[in-house]
């Protein structure tokens, strides 16, 4: 009873989640969601059907009764599908008989952020390996994918499951340390204007970068533990192989230092984050000083002049050159005030 709930509610969810994803240009611009793909004479070549070693990728957009109709043509678990577009699916491996799925945290440009989202955020791709072929589905446009769709990868097979399921594994950790290296480049700008800037510009792109960060701890801690178990379970049945072991030692060793490097990048963010409102209000508070020194200045000819304002008898006012001299002397007092002002440092 409990297992029938469980995929209930992953389907509900999955069905709230879709069209989400669903708006993504080039998925919409996509000629089908299904592709059969086969690596021959070093280049990837369509097919109009499977056939086996070859690659199966399915993109979005799609219909839940389609997915239906795949797990019913492969013999794959519908919640292997359905799980693989809930965004907020962790990094996780499952085996049911001769099917093996290994979902996998990817991180994208956030194509729909408004002004105060994330600049990057990640999104599950599932890797399926069937006995005869490896199905690849992402209900967003994917980044990883999208490099051996382009035959910017070189030497991957996709017939060979183990090799290419590590070498998807290796790019994504790459684009990882790429993206960070974007947002680390990005928080460098903005701590230049930061000593001149009085405004929540700067503050609202620092808390974009923040939410990005985020994403890509959660993400390359879900995806160290998972590497990290199919090692210690020889999920990829690689124990045998010396040059993929060490291969995906690499891998574990590079989602380390990347989760390291978020880690660096968000100690640091949130330092310049206190000293940005630190500045805002010394910003603040040496403007307010400024004008009250101006306010002063400018006290002393007001307050002169509105004694020879009044309508009573004052001294020398018959005087024919009284006027100017009162107008000289509010203006070497005002300057004689400036002076003192500016002598102590407090401009």
């Amino acid at each position: 009873m409990l297992t029938k709930l469980r995929k209930f509610r992953k389907h509900i969810h999955y069905l709230f989640h879709l069209n989400i994803f669903i708006v993504n240009l080039r998925a919409l611009e996509s000629t089908g969601m299904i592709r059969y793909l086969i690596k021959e004479d070093g280049r990837l070549r369509e097919l109009d059907e499977q056939q086996t070693g070859c690659w199966i990728n399915i993109e979005p957009p799609f219909t839940h009764e389609e997915l239906e109709e795949v797990a019913n043509q492969f013999d794959i678990p519908l919640d292997f599908l359905t799980d693989s577009l809930d965004i907020d699916e962790r990094s996780r491996y499952e085996r049911e008989e001769d099917v093996r799925l290994i979902v996998l945290n990817t991180p994208v440009l956030n194509s729909i952020k408004e002004e105060n989202d994330a600049v990057y955020i990640t999104v599950p791709v599932g890797i399926i390996l069937l006995p005869d072929y490896l199905l690849t589905i992402t209900s967003y446009e994917n980044p990883v994918l999208q490099l051996f769709l382009d035959n910017k990868i070189k030497h991957f097979n996709p017939s060979d499951d183990s090799a290419f399921v590590l070498q998807i594994l290796e790019q994504n950790v790459y684009r990882f340390l790429t993206f960070l290296k974007n947002l680390n480049l990005r928080s460098n700008l903005i701590d230049k204007e930061l000593y001149d800037s009085s405004r929540n510009k700067q503050l609202v792109e620092l808390l974009s970068i923040e939410k990005s960060l985020v994403y890509f701890m959660n993400s390359l801690s879900t995806n160290e533990l998972l590497k990290m178990k199919m090692k210690r379970t020889d999920f990829l049945q690689i124990r045998n192989d010396e040059d993929k072991t060490d291969l995906f030692e690499d891998i574990i060793i590079d989602n380390s230092q990347a989760l390291e490097m978020a880690n660096v990048y968000t100690n640091i963010l949130n330092g310049t984050m206190d000293a940005y409102g630190s500045i805002i209000s010394n910003n603040l508070n040496l403007t307010i000083r400024r004008l009250t020194l101006i306010t002063i200045i400018l006290m002393v000819p007001t307050l002169i002049a509105s004694f020879y304002g009044m309508n009573v008898p004052l001294p020398a006012q018959e005087f024919p050159y009284m006027s100017s001299i009162i107008i000289g002397v509010s203006i070497m007092i005002s300057l004689l005030v400036a002076w003192y002002f500016q002598r102590k440092r407090l401009f």
